[in-house]
């Protein structure tokens, strides 16, 4: 084998470098893959396969590869699988549990070597037990498995601090001093909704103020959500001062419409979001958001999914951090 006799290593631990086999050091396995890819060296995943190797193939489950929170952890995802000599395979599943299922399936045919699945659970765990089931079969074959912002799927799994930074981002309203908030809220079944929600009702109790009258109109997770919300929250509260979008996508749908009515944004009305994705610095005014590492986590839950399986589920999770920019001001500024 010429990449085993130019990296100075057996055939077998080339191959072993080459395939992610255990039994190989890091230092030399590196040593094995940039031999390999200085020589343009392609290994053959079809006979691998074959052969009873594990095919150097992650498939990436995102709800849609559009929405630049799940691009920017693909991002992540595919820096760790080129440094490891893997490749990512992406599919899409429109939030929908029935297409989830489905596409697990699709990349289980596919024999790929691993599954990395990014985006919320749902409320109801009946939602997900068709794509658990076949997760554990997967994993009981072999298959190795982690997940992004999924409670309740039994794998390793990098959690997202949705609750911690609902706090967060609340909180810096309530210190400006909004006490008339509402909130442009995604599909009230995803999990992630959930425990943005409650971190920013903690936020209310812990101002000593009452979260219930505060209007949560739920609408598509993306921008033209955040426009249908912010259309229903202008017409039936329209005393409103700040409106929180549950993420960035639905915050630049907030001001769009802001725009188009005329509403002066943070004068009038302060507008916050959720993830901090690239754009939202570059938006008029700059959002003010709170930042969840989303190439950070593709990165992880990867790299989890790479590692032998451990007797527990690991949990990794996340911190965030307040991005203050344009869009927020005390009330009547």
């Amino acid at each position: 084998m010429d990449v085993a006799e130019r990296a100075g290593v057996s055939i077998a631990t080339a191959s072993r470098s080459l395939r992610g086999r255990d039994g190989v050091s890091d230092e030399v396995a590196h040593h094995v893959r940039t031999v390999a890819a200085e020589m343009g060296y392609v290994p053959n995943v079809h006979a691998s396969t074959l052969a009873g190797g594990v095919p150097r193939v992650a498939g990436l489950i995102v709800y849609e590869i559009g929405d630049p929170y799940f691009s920017e952890i693909a991002s992540g995802a595919v820096r760790v699988a080129s440094e490891n000599g893997w490749t990512v395979q992406i599919s899409h599943t429109a939030r929908e549990p029935r297409a989830e299922l489905a596409q697990i399936r699709l990349l289980r045919a596919h024999r790929v070597g691993a599954i990395v699945m990014a985006g919320s659970g749902y409320v109801d765990r009946a939602d997900e037990d068709g794509a658990n089931r076949e997760l554990l079969d997967y994993q009981a074959a072999g298959g190795r498995v982690a997940v992004i912002g999924r409670h309740h799927l039994r794998s390793d799994a990098v959690l997202p601090d949705n609750q911690g930074a609902g706090e967060t981002i609340a909180g810096h309203l309530l210190g400006l001093g909004h006490r008339r908030i509402a909130i442009a809220g995604g599909p009230p079944n995803l999990t992630t909704i959930a425990d943005r929600l409650a971190g920013i009702h903690q936020a209310f109790t812990d101002h000593g103020l009452d979260h219930d009258p505060v209007p949560t109109v739920s609408g598509a997770f993306t921008r033209e959500g955040g426009r249908d919300c912010t259309e229903r929250i202008l017409r039936d509260w329209p005393e409103t001062t700040a409106i929180i979008a549950l993420n960035d996508a639905m915050a630049t749908g907030v001001l769009s419409v802001l725009r188009e009515r005329g509403v002066p944004v943070p004068d009038r009305v302060s507008v916050v979001g959720f993830d901090d994705i690239q754009v939202a610095q570059d938006l008029a005014p700059a959002l003010t958001t709170v930042a969840l590492p989303m190439p950070d986590m593709g990165a992880w839950a990867l790299e989890m999914a790479l590692r032998p399986r451990s007797a527990r589920p690991r949990r990794k999770t996340t911190g965030h951090a307040l991005r203050i920019r344009d869009s927020t001001a005390p009330p009547g500024s």
